[in-house]
């Protein structure tokens, strides 16, 4: 029985739980989407709106440590400068990316010098949403099931610069029959002012 269990327990213990919602909250502000189950998703939406919510709020000092002590600040976007990346995969359409002289790594390979997450959330993720009163994020299912067990993923993503319904890029049904209908109208109507002009000839 649940007796006063809330949220979605995803089959993990506590603390993993927690870990893997600040991995997908962090994902999520870094790249603006992430591919996930949709139990996840589900679970991690809240999660990340009630931060959007509070990074709106003020970008004090207090605002700072809140956010710090719910989601840990880590360096992000140093795949930008990563030579081992690709070119077509160093662009990002939700946020304008650091630039690759911002970034350092030591003789090592491990990151000196990057833009920081918590910044990153005040600056420019949550100016993103400022006369958006909530629902910050959106879930699109896709047509792919995990391998192994099958089960549905998803695309989390901040709203506000999505291109449209399907992100894989195929047309929607319902907008494909909306312009046949627009088009089959259209042609109706030219048909209708075709035979008024012959009838008003032939008067």
């Amino acid at each position: 029985m649940r007796h006063r269990v809330f949220g979605r327990q995803l089959c993990v213990k506590e603390d993993h739980r927690r870990a893997m919602l600040r991995n997908l909250a962090a994902g999520l502000f870094e790249h603006g989407q992430i591919e996930t189950t949709f139990a996840k998703a589900k679970a991690v939406q809240p999660f990340v709106e009630k931060l959007i919510t509070l990074a709106k709020g003020s970008t004090g000092l207090n605002t700072r440590r809140r956010i710090t002590a719910t989601l840990t600040d880590r360096k992000i976007h140093a795949w930008a400068a990563d030579p081992s990346v690709p070119e077509s995969k160093r662009t990002n359409p939700f946020f304008e990316i650091a630039s690759a002289d911002s970034i350092e790594f030591n003789r090592y390979g491990e990151i000196r010098k990057a833009p920081r997450l918590v910044q990153h959330i005040l600056t420019k993720v949550a100016p993103l949403f400022e006369g958006r009163a909530g629902g910050y994020t959106r879930i699109v299912k896709l047509d792919k099931h995990r391998l192994g067990d099958g089960t549905d993923l998803v695309l989390l993503q901040l709203v506000g610069k999505e291109d449209g319904p399907q992100v894989s890029g195929r047309r929607s049904n319902r907008r494909r029959s909306a312009d046949r209908r627009t088009a089959y109208a259209a042609e109706l109507r030219k048909k209708g002012s075709a035979a008024g002009s012959e009838s008003a000839a032939a008067e």
